[in-house]
């Protein structure tokens, strides 16, 4: 859906933190000073860049990745900080506007047709709004040149002929005002309280893109018109097309078609604002009923950074190495039986609108924020005293040139819309570009001539005597426990005059797996060719299917299942069982504890998680070519070598209790506790997390519990996609996979009786400040498993939903965005779900449960029409020919069908099954499925209703 972005960044926990640009760890701070003469970097050759005479400018780039498709970015200029005061708002607006009409596609043909073309309407077809820019964009399939015209005209309409008719302007004022509805709540509040201190109180403090409610329902048609002719003009826009296109007729297109945009006369200046330095030092503090946990947050906010030059590049590299290194040490610190902190974090960020900043974030449990703070600063401080160590430095090195090298490696499957982005912000923020080919030779090149001695001497700008704001947050019941500004300067001047021990780093090469196991052997070899899959069955039991693609150069994912899971422990157990595989990977694995392993793997993309589902244990991971060989050491060493650290383990888990105390702060998990403690029937399993059940977890039960889930690999199957040479995999497959342990046990998963109510039950919980709702409508009951059935009832899905946009946001206003998922299962009877979400006013509700139920009910009394099937048709065909050259989706394909002991080849047969989609087919599943006789409403409703 169209939104506005404001760049910040919310830490977890229920913790409300403001983060520069939402990023830490990779922005550009300077270290060395640029030469005045220091030539611009190049632009990418592979790129077109063209200005028409009235100003518009153009980027063009061929790119097949993905194949038969382009995207299309307007770009403007015009943000939310160019508003005056009867405009606040206006901007986003504006953007909503350009959905509703223009020049050549009259109210809302415009989304009509490019569904009808397969585009989906939000999920591609989008829009943001920030405070300096306005972006369109528009991903199309470019097999066919009328789309490409067409696209080139919708994009020529958004540039200067909207339509903005004065019955949409009203229509859309609801809408609008629900959006700004539904981001009400704490987060809203603590924001409203920290930008402006952090913006420094600056022009862009007073202009959130969202706007007043006071504006949005009175201003004028005029008035948006005249925004809209005063900014929207080809000085201040670009288009950018990236895909599987002809160059030059495109460019041809654009110069036929934007070289008659004019700008109005007597056009303002369109003015570069900034956020100015203050000198000065701020202290705030900000609780709130709903805040779920306590932080502070040190900003020194300093001269933003550029990237436009060579030393722009290196001290990007030197920022990159210092941030990634103290993080590692501050991650380390909170790895203790009574860790000092639940989350820290520092280093050198980017704000915006000229700042840069650098950034001390910790969330401590309840009166402990002195400790945890002072933890971060310790290791600053550690590093000013004694700075990095070299073995530190040769490993983030060596991990950041592996990275690039498995970027270099994938350059030729980067995504349109990944350089698309990238021109977004050449255009907005005159960034270079000079393409993969020279950042990765000069990546290559330069670091090692990095000293750590560079790398160190950034410390001298954690000053914090100036420019430095200090944020801290917490529930209302502690507002007398918070320190004030003297005290929290004290605790820097307490860690700044101790005399820290140097940090001690370690030699960690060496093998995972020093003794190899006695290797298995494939018995058994099943090729099928109609799909491309070979199938194992090795000597110990384990299958293997293995998928080699193209897809990526290097990419490799897999997963393993084996039936059993946590239903077949008794409820006293369910909580160790259910968390086993966090408490066990969070202790290390074989000789490396949690600690060392992070430094043994760094670099390496290799990325190994265990599970325990309900009825399934497994692994899944990722990994690169290269080190597939420690991946398969990883897997054997989780079968084999689990462990147990009972110190971070205890640490984890009082932070977790910490957290729980606050949960129900939060009206949005009071809600969503009760959806799932109702659905579940009140069953044990199903209630909602409180310190009882953390209580109830022991560790060492866990890690009985992880051994016996994989102590027997005789019925686990394993599903290898992506990038492999069957024939080099499978002496690896053999030699750890084929050594895993096997007893031969038979088991399967266990029906525990869980069962969504049936019958109409209603609840309504009353929670939270704000005058806004929540709805959610479930439907449940019996369903009849058949591959038919699913691809009806997905069209059903996307169908209600438009249906519902159409009812509850276009006609009735009254919502900014629904959502409806359908889902479905075989365990451990045939059954589905389908759910349906919206928020609103709360005097709202009733008719809008009600408009709800009407568009159920004309589905099952009228079926859809045939442009609801063509529409669906034509977007679920064009996603199938994107996604069928994916990885992930033939992966997550193989493994359910495998897992359901399902025909893989009936992934081949996706399409045929969209086709054989009929009005009546869809109408058919409406009848049996959006059956009301099992239905369950939930409504969130604020404190203030409640009788």
């Amino acid at each position: 859906m169209m939104t506005f972005k404001i760049k910040f960044l919310l830490v977890t926990l229920g913790l409300y933190l403001v983060i520069p640009n939402g990023r830490l760890y990779s922005q550009k701070i300077p270290t060395e000073q640029k030469t005045q003469q220091e030539a611009q970097l190049p632009f990418d050759k592979e790129v077109i860049v063209g200005k028409l005479p009235n100003g518009f400018t153009y980027y063009i780039r061929k790119n097949v990745e993905p194949a038969n498709r382009a995207v299309f970015y307007l770009v403007n200029k015009v943000g939310s900080i160019l508003e005056e005061e009867n405009e606040l708002g206006l901007a986003h607006f504006l953007e909503h506007m350009a959905f509703n009409g223009t020049k050549h596609y009259p109210k809302n043909e415009l989304v009509s047709y490019l569904q009808k073309m397969g585009v989906k309407f939000g999920a591609d077809l989008n829009a943001y709004t920030g405070f300096d820019e306005t972006v369109y964009q528009l991903p199309i399939p470019s097999d066919k040149p009328e789309n490409i015209s067409s696209a080139i005209q919708i994009m020529r309409d958004w540039a200067q002929d909207i339509a903005m008719e004065e019955d949409e302007i009203e229509a859309e004022r609801g809408v609008i005002l629900e959006e700004k509805r539904l981001r009400k709540g704490v987060q809203d509040r603590v924001q409203n309280l920290t930008l402006p201190i952090l913006l420094n109180h600056s022009r862009y403090a007073k202009r959130f893109p969202i706007g007043t409610e006071e504006v949005l329902t009175t201003f004028k048609p005029e008035v948006i018109q005249g925004f809209y002719e005063k900014w929207y003009r080809p000085d201040l826009q670009a288009l950018i097309v990236v895909g599987d296109i002809d160059v030059q007729d495109i460019e041809q297109q654009i110069k036929a078609k934007f070289s008659d945009l004019v700008a109005p006369k007597e056009a303002p200046e369109r003015s570069t604002y900034t956020v100015s330095l203050t000198d000065k030092n701020s202290f705030t503090e900000i609780t709130d009923p709903e805040i779920g946990g306590t932080s502070l947050q040190l900003v020194i906010k300093q001269p933003g950074t550029e990237f436009k030059t060579e030393t722009d590049i290196r001290n990007y590299l030197v920022t990159t190495l210092f941030n990634s290194m103290l993080n590692a040490r501050i991650t380390e610190v909170g790895k203790q039986e009574n860790p000092p902190f639940m989350n820290g974090q520092a280093g050198f960020g980017n704000l915006m609108a000229g700042l840069s900043a650098i950034n001390l974030v910790v969330a401590t449990k309840p009166n402990e924020l002195e400790k945890g703070f002072k933890a971060v600063l310790t290791e600053v401080e550690r590093v000013r005293q004694s700075g990095f160590t070299q073995t530190e430095m040769d490993r983030i090195k060596q991990s950041f040139i592996n990275e690039q090298d498995h970027s270099y490696g994938e350059r030729y499957k980067t995504q349109s819309a990944t350089y698309a982005k990238e021109y977004v912000q050449v255009f907005l923020k005159d960034k270079a570009s000079p393409g993969i080919d020279y950042l990765y030779n000069y990546y290559k090149k330069n670091i090692s001539n990095i000293s750590l001695e560079e790398v160190n001497a950034l410390i001298s700008k954690f000053d914090f005597s100036v420019n430095r704001d200090i944020f801290i947050v917490a529930p209302e019941r502690e507002k007398d426990n918070l320190p004030k500004e003297d005290t929290v300067l004290a605790w820097i001047s307490d860690i700044q005059q101790e005399n820290l021990t140097t940090y001690e780093d370690g030699d960690y090469s060496g093998s995972m797996v020093e003794n190899l196991p006695v290797a298995g052997k494939v018995i058994k070899e099943t090729i099928r060719k109609e799909v491309g899959i070979t199938e194992w069955q090795l000597s110990n039991g384990v299958k293997v299917i293995l998928k080699p693609t193209d897809f990526k150069h290097d990419q490799i994912i897999f997963s393993s299942y084996s039936p059993g899971g946590t239903s077949l422990y008794p409820d006293s157990d369910f909580h160790s069982a259910i968390n086993a595989p966090s408490i066990v990977a969070g202790s290390g694995i074989g000789k490396y504890d949690s600690k060392t392993l992070p430094k043994v793997l760094s670099g390496k993309l290799s990325k190994v998680t265990p599970y325990i589902s309900d009825r399934y244990e497994g692994i899944n991971g990722i990994s690169s070519i290269k080190d597939l060989e420690t991946t398969m050491q990883l897997i054997y060493l989780y079968f084999t070598e689990s462990r147990l650290d009972d110190a971070v383990i205890k640490g984890a888990l009082g932070n977790a209790k910490s957290s729980i105390l606050n949960r129900y702060n939060n009206p949005e998990n009071v809600f969503a506790d009760t959806v799932q403690a109702i659905m579940g029937n009140y069953h044990y399993r199903n209630l909602p997390p409180s310190l009882e059940k953390i209580n109830q977890i022991n560790p060492e039960r866990s890690l009985e519990i992880f051994k016996d889930r994989f102590a027997d690999a005789s019925d686990f199957t394993f599903v290898f996609t992506g990038s492999l040479n069957v024939d080099s995999l499978k002496p690896l497959i053999e030699q750890y996979l084929g050594a895993l342990p096997s007893i031969n046990r038979k088991e399967q998963g266990k029906d525990l009786g869980i069962r969504i109510p049936e019958g109409q039950i209603e609840k309504t919980i009353y929670k939270g400040k704000e005058h806004k709702a929540n709805v959610r409508l479930v439907l449940s009951g019996k369903y009849k498993y058949n591959e038919a059935n699913h691809w009806n009832m997905k069209a059903l899905q996307e169908i209600l939903n438009i249906k519902l946009i159409e009812r509850l946001r276009e006609k009735e206003g009254g919502v900014y965005t629904s959502g409806v998922n359908i889902k479905y299962d075989n365990f451990p009877k045939p059954n589905y779900l389908v759910s349906i979400s919206f928020g609103c006013a709360p005097e709202n509700v009733d008719k809008l449960i009600q408009a709800t139920k009407d568009e159920m009910e004309q589905l099952i009394k009228n079926g859809p029409t045939a442009v609801d099937i063509e529409k669906f048709k034509a977007e679920e065909s064009r996603a199938i020919e994107l996604a069928i050259k994916s990885n992930e989706y033939w992966h997550g394909n193989l493994v359910k069908r495998y897992q359901n002991n399902e025909n893989p080849a009936e992934i081949l047969k996706n399409m045929k099954h969209v086709k054989n989609i009929t009005v009546k087919s869809v109408q058919k599943v409406a009848k049996d499925y959006l059956n009301t006789n099992n239905v369950i409403q939930f409504v969130l409703l604020p404190e203030e209703l409640e009788k």
